[in-house]
């Protein structure tokens, strides 16, 4: 279990475009690493959109900001491009990620359970330390929530 003020794990991912990003590469900004079920959902679809639209509040706090789905790298293209993400989107179809960050859970819908991935944020400074850990996000207003984090 992962906890605040605890090192992050580190990763290499590729994002839509199949470049590699690592979270070391990120060292001296901070990161806000959302990580979400499925490119294309509605809720997910939505975090992205909030995330997009106060990008110029993140960049202010010297942020990155990068999303991770167990997709594909060619499904986060289409998503990104349909819905002008300038951000990363970064494919983790091994699930060996989410699985480091504690993300990729059982879950339960209408009594079938199911592994998947709980809607989690981390904001992570520039140390590579994590500040902050929103589990189980609520979507509206949770780009308002992690600016405030970044601002503490």
């Amino acid at each position: 279990m992962l906890v605040e003020g605890k090192e992050a794990p580190s990763f290499k991912l590729k994002d839509q475009h199949g470049e590699v990003i690592s979270l070391d590469s990120l060292k001296g900004k901070n990161v806000v690493l959302y990580f979400y079920p499925k490119d294309d959902t509605s809720g997910c679809t939505k975090e992205s959109c909030n995330f997009r639209d106060e990008l110029p509040k993140f960049s202010k706090f010297n942020a990155v900001i990068l999303g991770v789905s167990p997709d594909s790298v060619e499904s986060h293209k289409k998503f990104a491009e349909k819905y002008k993400l300038t951000f990363s989107l970064l494919s983790d179809e091994k699930k060996e990620v989410l699985k480091k960050y504690g993300v990729w859970q059982e879950k339960s819908m209408y009594g079938k359970k199911y592994m998947g991935v709980v809607r989690t944020t981390f904001v992570i400074n520039e140390k590579g330390m994590i500040k902050k850990i929103f589990p189980k996000v609520k979507v509206d207003d949770h780009n308002k929530e992690v600016i405030e984090a970044l601002k503490a």
